[in-house]
């Protein structure tokens, strides 16, 4: 955290914010943890309810997509994990995924009035650089979801980056040079988050929210048509993006055709050989 911010944050401020979603009264907020994820989907086995929300001022063993790592020190940004019931068919877990990038992207928007771009399927980014990462884990039997956990991770204070990370990551303080309370941030995530989860469990209601989604997101986002990319899937490939399916996983037009991308990370190549 930058010198002389003091960004606590207020349990009952956050809980009169959640009034009348399915956060309010299930916060849980730590100063340490190894990871939030990792927290979440143990209590999960412990019947925590849907809804509860697990945030911390530091993760020491914080967890990205794949084997990646994701650096949380203590004070410098937003560190939550929610854990939900949807009664779900494991292939519509994405939705979730895809949904709370939505929900991250319209909470930046609200609190400091910029515009981040979604990089398929789980990372925002101010250009090229990724400022948020999405980390969904879910435990399902072969018809449904038992629980699933979506991990969030957000650079507010970070005035700088080391060396390594300094032409891939930002922070909101970076990208504006000013602060932005954690406390807004995330009563506005939780709450965008709230009205994603409803309309995706709404009895009947998966197929428009999908199509909403479907929508959104190809406004939001710069990848999904007309990137050059590579994809970190199988022997690696290079291709051009040309939107999502029905299902929500991106298509790639490759040298041998259209490919769906199911868990490959996806980077932009500035030229295709």
């Amino acid at each position: 955290m930058n010198a002389g911010v003091d960004d606590a944050f207020n349990i009952s401020a956050l809980n009169a914010a959640l009034a009348g979603t399915r956060f309010q009264d299930k916060l849980h907020f730590f100063p340490n943890i190894p990871s939030t994820n990792t927290h979440a989907m143990a209590e999960a086995e412990s019947r925590a309810p849907d809804g509860s929300v697990y945030f911390a001022d530091e993760q020491i063993s914080g967890r990205g997509r794949g084997a990646h790592n994701w650096s949380s020190p203590p004070g410098s940004g937003l560190y939550v994990s929610v854990l939900l019931r949807p009664a779900i068919a494991p292939a519509d877990a994405l939705w979730f995924s895809l949904a709370a990038g939505l929900a991250v992207r319209e909470a930046v928007r609200q609190v400091t009035s910029l515009e981040c771009d979604l990089r398929w399927p789980n990372d925002l980014l101010f250009g090229s650089k990724k400022f948020c990462g999405i980390l969904t884990e879910l435990n399902a039997e072969a018809t449904r979801v038992r629980h699933l956990v979506i991990g969030i991770g957000i650079n507010v204070y970070q005035p700088q980056f080391p060396s390594e990370l300094r032409d891939l990551a930002t922070s909101l303080h970076i990208e504006t040079g000013r602060d932005w309370p954690r406390q807004d941030l995330l009563a506005a995530l939780l709450q965008g988050l709230d009205s994603e989860v409803a309309a995706l469990t709404a009895p009947g209601n998966l197929p428009a929210a999908t199509a909403n989604i479907l929508t959104r997101l190809e406004r939001a986002s710069t990848w999904i048509r007309g990137k050059q990319v590579y994809v970190d899937e199988m022997e690696g490939y290079a291709g051009v993006t040309e939107g999502l399916d029905a299902r929500g996983f991106l298509l790639v037009r490759a040298a041998d055709g259209l490919r769906t991308v199911f868990s490959g990370g996806v980077r932009e190549q500035k030229s295709i050989r």
